[in-house]
């Protein structure tokens, strides 16, 4: 079993930027921290028209800098972020470390991204917003909320079978 999960780890590590389990069990309503934050996030998405179809098809036919500049902070704030984590070693809430798995360029990342992107062109929802979309009132983007998962479940049913 011991095997099967390190295993396991080794394998997401490839898939993911960083895998950290925690070993700690909750009650239930720890989760209530992560609803508030999400009900957080989702206004900010919307005060901020990140979740317009509008503003994204702009992004796509370059005719706006509004979404670059959102993903452009959030990716200055996740370098930044990644960098104190390691300089500091800083730990989670409950003093774990946190373990960023060194990432290895493969061509499965390229064609992943084309065809993320090309989906978030098609749609005008990128998985981050969708909640937020559904909750302002377009409930056709429940279409794209079922498609992602979806394409997660059959990624997790293939994973072995792809390269990575």
């Amino acid at each position: 079993m011991q095997q099967d999960t390190e295993k396991d780890l080794q394998l997401r590590e490839l898939d993911s930027m960083c895998v950290n389990e925690s070993r700690l069990q909750h009650k239930w309503y720890h989760n209530l921290k992560y609803l508030a934050i999400g009900i957080l996030f989702g206004i900010v998405f919307v005060k901020s028209e990140v979740v317009s179809w509008y503003r994204i098809q702009e992004m796509f036919r370059l005719q706006s800098f509004h979404m670059y500049g959102i993903i452009g902070s959030a990716v200055i704030t996740g370098i930044i972020s990644v960098f104190l984590i390691k300089k500091f070693n800083i730990k989670t809430i409950y003093g774990e470390p946190i373990k960023i798995a060194p990432k290895t360029f493969n061509k499965g990342q390229i064609f992943g991204g084309f065809i993320f992107g090309l989906g978030w062109a098609m749609t005008g929802a990128c998985p981050g917003p969708l909640f937020a979309q559904i909750g302002t009132g377009a409930t056709v983007v429940a279409v794209t909320l079922l498609s992602a998962i979806a394409g997660t479940w059959v990624y997790g049913l293939l994973r072995e079978q792809l390269p990575h």
